[in-house]
């Protein structure tokens, strides 16, 4: 799905990272979405450097931030997929040479940080939108139909779980235990998690959470649970974990009529490491992994029906942002929806620290 309006040139994106989150996620997205350009890529990493150019030719690298700004007049957009801790100041530094920005999450460590940047973005009129890609995730998109059709009833817990079996720790800034460097899976997967759940349920009103370091060698959290009470009375219960030996149902939805229960994984995070693109058939899933919707029986034993899964949609996310640009449509993740998910995470780890139950 490439090519441009008629008579509009493509916006010119610069990139700044190229890691798991530049490489995989935000660049072939990019270079999928009809009226956008990958022109920029900034990474000091000369095989990441090489990667870039081999995977999109006709994009240039550079090796530092500074490059990407002394050219900010021949760019249209900045997206920030750099480690954590550079969010805020390469997102600010955008905005202040203005540029509209995108940034993967959590957009800041702090709900303050978050906030004070999207009183940045309003003073110079400039889009600040968060990657919460998530939010386009097949089993996502399939819950959000199910509950505009109500068939659950009133929801009265909601189930989430992101987890993973990785014993070993990889090392690096995600599992630093340097509070800079803003990694665990709190802030990690936990943005997800609850980002979606305050999507579904709405603003929160009490947070509990417990948070551990299960692995040996490891320094940030690793397996971390949290209980959300949402103003209007649903009970959302939050998994992110790298130590799960035996993999829980991603979602579990229970209401006052039936609930909805799915196993497994979106596969487009799966297919774009191993090099796919969007086009025909992206993000759909094998009826063998459809949820189920029933009550009064456990899905694993036959009981409820099928619910057909929606396709995921990741290209949407900017394609909103590309519309969001030129015809002045809606900010597919503004930042302060981030800074409300934000305000759960530091919550959590008030609780998971102190043991107590923190009221917003």
């Amino acid at each position: 799905m490439t090519g441009t309006p008629p008579g509009n040139p493509p916006l010119r994106v610069g990139l700044v990272g190229y890691g798991l989150a530049g490489s995989v996620f935000h660049a072939p997205l990019i270079a999928a979405t009809e009226g956008l350009a990958l022109d920029t890529v900034v990474t000091s990493n000369p095989e990441r450097q090489r990667q870039a150019r081999a995977e999109f030719p006709d994009v240039r690298t550079v090796a530092a931030p500074d490059e990407l700004f002394d050219r900010a007049g021949d760019l249209d957009l900045v997206v920030v997929a750099s480690p954590n801790k550079t969010h805020v100041p390469l997102a600010t530094r955008a905005l202040e040479a203005g540029l509209p920005v995108v940034v993967d999450k959590p957009v800041a460590g702090t709900a303050a940080e978050a906030r004070a940047l999207a009183t940045l973005a309003e003073e110079r009129g400039l889009l600040l939108s968060v990657f919460q890609n998530r939010r386009w995730d097949n089993d996502f998109l399939t819950l959000r139909k199910l509950l505009a059709e109500g068939a659950l009833g009133e929801v009265w817990r909601f189930e989430s779980r992101f987890e993973r079996w990785r014993p070993q720790p990889k090392g690096g800034w995600r599992e630093s235990g340097d509070p800079a460097e803003i990694g665990g899976l709190l802030y990690d997967l936990g943005s997800h998690v609850v980002d979606q759940a305050l999507v579904l349920f709405g603003p929160v009103t009490q947070v509990y959470a417990e948070s551990v370091v299960r692995r040996a060698g490891a320094e940030a959290d690793d397996d971390t649970f949290l209980a959300l009470t949402h103003a209007n009375g649903v009970r959302s219960h939050l998994y992110v974990s790298s130590t799960a030996a035996q993999l829980g149902p991603r979602f579990r939805v229970l209401g006052s009529k039936a609930g909805y229960v799915k196993h497994g994984l979106d596969p487009q995070e799966a297919a774009l490491r191993e090099g796919k693109r969007p086009g025909p058939g992206w993000g759909e899933e094998d009826e063998s992994l459809w949820g189920r919707v029933g009550a009064g029986d456990s899905p694993l034993t036959g009981g409820g029906q099928v619910a057909a899964t929606v396709a995921g949609d990741y290209p949407a996310y900017y394609a909103a942002v590309a519309k969001a640009l030129r015809e002045g449509g809606p900010n597919p993740v503004d930042a302060l929806e981030a800074a409300a998910a934000l305000d759960v995470l530091e919550a959590a780890r008030r609780s998971a620290r102190d043991g107590v139950v923190v009221s917003l």
